[in-house]
Order: C-alpha cells, then structure tokens, then sequence
C-alpha cells in the first residue's frame, strides 16, 4: 500500500497545478465523472456530506452547488491541496487524516472519496472509519482509477505508464509523482475485488459501476 509519507509530499508538490493537469490528462473527462456521482447524490437528498481525501475540493464543490440542501465538508490530510479548495468557495474545510476521522460516530448521510481512497496507507482501515462516521443507511460513494478489459487494456496501460508521466510531469514539473499514479492504479483493488473488500470492512448493497470503458469506476455500499 501507498507511503503516507510519500504521497502528502507529492500532492503538496503538485497543487497548485493540479485541476488543469487533471483536465489535460484526462481530456475533460474528470469533469463528467464528477457530474455523474453528484447526480446520484442529489437524488438521496442527504443533509450532511463528508468528502474525504477531498484535494482541491472538486467533488466537494459540485455537490456543494447542485445539493444546496446539504452541509458539504471536505477533509484532506494536504493542507496545501485543501486551501486550494477553500479558494474555490468550499464552505467548510478540514486537515485530517483519513484514518483518524476528527468526528463522532453516525455524523454524517453520505461520505464520498474521489481518487483518494487508492493514495491511503490501509484501505480497510480507511473504510472502517468512514462507515464508523456514517448514519445508519448512510452510503459510502467512491469515484477511482480501475484498469479496462478488452481491447482498451493494452492501450490504457501504455498511456498510464508512459504518456501520462511524460506529459504531467511537463506540467507540472513533477513526473515522479504521476510515475506513482500508474503504479497505484495497478494495485489497487477494482470490481469484484473492491466490492469485497466494501463488504469485509461491513458494507452492505455494495455495486460497482465502470465509466469510460472502466478507466474509472464508481463504487456504492451503504451502513445497516
């Protein structure tokens, strides 16, 4: 699993480059998966939203804008990435690590975790902690990198370990940073294997759902 150490060092790094190289990267793409986990959000109609790992506060800023029913705090254990999402109008903000969660038990309706759950030094120890900070039926939505099958696989894994770097670490100046990215997304858990994982850490109705030929999946579970 990631180095904590490591990882807050390379976002801290990269922050204030960080949206437009995500835009570039991605080709615009970022913007509609966000857009497609907000609209499942606002359906549920929650009143207390925990974005967590929020970085620049991207997620946190759309749902803050199409849900404005709803508390959105967005928490980042960067505080060089999180004054970037303070700066974008971000209401209320918070340094915390993802493993030792700053609140009570059952705060909040929704916890949401957008590319950032595959950076965390303990997967199941992160999703215990948020689940422990979920109300009863509250849902855990995860928005992360997964590796296509079929035909896009070998093309994907060319981009994500040779282009990619390349062309962020023009960027950005930092290509050590999105060297680890590819890495990262080779390791970490996806489908089956994420939804599994969901359950083992005690979350319930747990779906998974890929985007752009799998590139990213969002993932679903909900706290009985």
């Amino acid at each position: 699993m990631p180095d904590a150490v490591y990882v807050q060092d390379a976002f801290a790094r990269i922050a204030d480059r960080y949206v437009l190289t995500n835009h570039v990267l991605s080709c615009g793409m970022d913007i509609w998966w966000r857009k497609i986990v907000t609209a499942r959000i606002r359906k549920w109609r929650p009143t207390r939203l925990l974005d967590v790992a929020s970085g620049t506060g991207d997620l946190a800023l759309e749902i803050q804008d199409q849900c404005p029913q709803c508390e959105v705090i967005a928490s980042d254990f960067c505080a060089e990435m999180l004054a970037h999402a303070a700066r974008q109008g971000i209401a209320k903000t918070i340094v915390a690590d993802a493993l030792r969660l700053p609140f009570r038990d059952g705060e909040f309706d929704v916890v949401t975790v957008a590319f950032g759950l595959r950076n965390m030094a303990d997967y199941p120890a992160a999703l215990r902690e948020m689940r422990r900070v979920l109300k009863s039926s509250g849902r855990l939505v995860i928005l992360d990198f997964s590796l296509p099958t079929g035909i896009l696989r070998t093309p994907y894994r060319l981009y994500l370990h040779h282009v990619l770097p390349r062309l962020a670490g023009w960027l950005t100046g930092q290509k050590d940073a999105y060297e680890y990215l590819g890495g990262s997304i080779e390791q970490f858990p996806s489908g089956h294997a994420m939804t599994e994982l969901l359950e083992n850490c005690g979350f319930a109705e747990t779906s998974a759902t890929p985007l752009t030929g799998g590139v990213v999946t969002i993932y679903e579970g909900s706290k009985l």
